[in-house]
């Protein structure tokens, strides 16, 4: 069966910080050298919390106890099929972060996320997660590894 094109990613929260994978460990990554946050692509009959709470114990070991969906991001490329991701955060948890076979997990404070080889997109809904709490649409056109398009809830992004 095909991967499916419905993906969540979830920045876990805690003091001041965000759990983030730093993708060194696999050869053919379309993250490859990034920091993102945690998920993946949905299982047949998942829901997006079912592969959220299934993808975060496979990375790290943790089960969420307080989650929220924060907006839906979709991904458009010329390489690849177009992805429909669903972003949440979490802010409370149980266990001991293990090791993932995917990248380097580590803290890291928000205000130093803009430091990091991260998409460009990925600065546009930081910048969401840290401005607002509202739920948005955010759709993101990338032509190669540039970002060539960004609309946020229907209305055009100067980038």
């Amino acid at each position: 069966m095909p991967k499916s094109n419905q993906t969540t990613l979830c920045y876990i929260e805690r003091d001041n910080c965000y759990l983030m994978m730093h993708r060194i460990k696999k050869q053919q990554d379309i993250n490859k050298d990034k920091w993102v946050g945690i998920g993946g692509h949905f299982k047949e009959n998942e829901s997006p919390e079912d592969c959220l709470l299934r993808e975060v114990k496979e990375e790290t070991s943790l089960t969420l106890l307080d989650y929220r969906l924060r907006g839906v991001i979709t991904f458009i490329s010329g390489r690849y099929q177009t992805e429909y991701m669903f972003l949440y955060t979490a802010t409370s948890f149980l266990g001991e972060i293990g090791d993932c076979d995917e990248g380097k997990l580590e803290w890291i404070p928000k205000d130093r996320v803009d430091e990091l080889p991260i998409w460009a997109g990925d600065r546009i809904f930081f910048r969401l997660l840290n401005e607002t709490d509202r739920f948005f649409s955010l759709k993101l056109r990338y032509e190669g590894e540039s970002l060539a398009e960004a609309v946020l809830d229907g209305r055009p992004l100067e980038i």
